[in-house]
């Protein structure tokens, strides 16, 4: 296996896990969170401000670099990791969600997915040998298998025969995977919310020689008490010597829920795309920076914050720039959103070494506090 993973210590109270991720190009520290650098980018932050954050790895995602610049161009350039001048690992997503998400007229064969490009109209197809040869040509660490994304909810005959395709799907990409030694490939475990054809593809796709794997098919539009539920009894089907990753999640209820739950690795958009917004996570609980409310304050976005952000600007000066529709706003509150969610990580790492996890999510939650209308966009 090209990517390995190494348990370093388990929870005494819940399915929580300390451990290492190896790739070709570092090693990870788990749980992560990883920021979305969709079109070869994380959005407004250089390479050098992502790196200041402690992220160790990024994500790119395969529908929109597909067909923005091609992967045949960042190939030519010497793949994703020359193409952005990243060095550190990079998982790139299938494109599955992406045909489930924006995709316009959405046609599910057994070859592939017949649709339409979410701003031209495009006619589009993707298969699962075709996301795979696309993953092969932006040279990620890490590949994701060519899935289907069920909506939520969805009939429990729809969901058997989605699955059953998506299982398919998971052989079919495994053997279109020409890049083995360099690149590894997780499995994407769905089955919506129901448990016994989520427990039949976890089985399905363990008996199959994947690199790690995922589970897909939460946070889209499911409650919260259901998406926990379904990761309760589907990360113990995971194996416990390669890496667990939910697909989609940021905000910090639920990366707590999921750690607990036995999750290693997170991706979401939420941080960058809630500071185009101005909106910032702090230790207290999320700010929308352009309210009157902070005109006059001198203080930085969070006291406990040591980001570039918190330790250069205030939040009177920041709003100043939101109101003046200044581009420096975005890229300042996504620095700092960026670096709480990985110093979030960190401090969770470290209560698990420590044997107190629980006790820090209860003291998370009683500074943070619990808000179930934060969604993950």
């Amino acid at each position: 296996m090209v990517i390995r993973y190494q348990l370093l210590k388990e929870d005494a109270q819940s399915m929580a896990r300390l451990g290492k991720i190896t790739t070709p190009h570092s090693e990870i520290d788990t749980p992560c969170f990883m920021p979305v650098g969709t079109q070869a980018t994380v959005k407004a932050l250089s390479k050098e401000e992502i790196e200041a954050t402690g992220a160790q790895i990024i994500l790119g995602n395969t529908y929109h670099l597909w067909n923005q610049p091609g992967h045949q161009l960042i190939e030519k350039a010497g793949g994703l990791h020359q193409f952005m001048n990243w060095d550190r690992s990079i998982l790139t997503d299938s494109g599955g969600f992406q045909v489930f998400s924006l995709a316009k007229l959405r046609d599910i064969k057994e070859e592939g997915v017949y649709f339409k490009h979410h701003k031209s109209g495009k006619p589009l197809f993707l298969s699962p040998e075709l996301a795979i040869e696309i993953e092969n040509s932006l040279g990620s660490d890490i590949m994701m298998s060519f899935d289907e994304c069920p909506p939520y909810p969805s009939t429990r005959e729809y969901m058997e025969k989605s699955v059953e395709r998506t299982i398919r799907w998971a052989k079919r990409g495994l053997e279109a995977h020409r890049r083995k030694d360099v690149q590894g490939l997780f499995g994407i475990v769905q089955g919506g919310e129901y448990e016994d054809i989520r427990k039949y593809c976890a089985k399905e796709l363990t008996a199959l020689p994947f690199d790690g794997y995922s589970i897909g098919g939460l946070s889209v539009g499911e409650p919260k008490a259901i998406q926990n539920h379904v990761l309760s009894y589907t990360t113990p089907c995971l194996p416990k010597d390669k890496p667990r990753y939910l697909m989609g999640v940021g905000s910090p209820g639920a990366i707590l829920d999921g750690v607990e739950r036995g999750i290693d690795m997170f991706d979401c958009v939420l941080p960058t795309r809630i500071a185009r917004h101005s909106c910032a996570m702090t230790s207290h609980g999320r700010i929308i920076l352009k309210n009157q409310a902070f005109e006059s304050d001198f203080r930085p976005i969070d006291d406990e914050c040591d980001c570039y952000t918190c330790q250069n600007y205030t939040r009177a000066y920041i709003r100043h720039l939101v109101k003046a529709e200044e581009i420096l706003a975005a890229r300042l509150i996504s620095i700092h959103n960026v670096q709480f969610l990985e110093n979030l990580m960190k401090n969770i790492r470290k209560a698990i070494q420590e044997d107190r996890f629980l006790q820090f999510k209860e003291e998370f939650y009683a500074k943070y506090g619990l808000n179930e209308s934060e969604k993950d966009f």
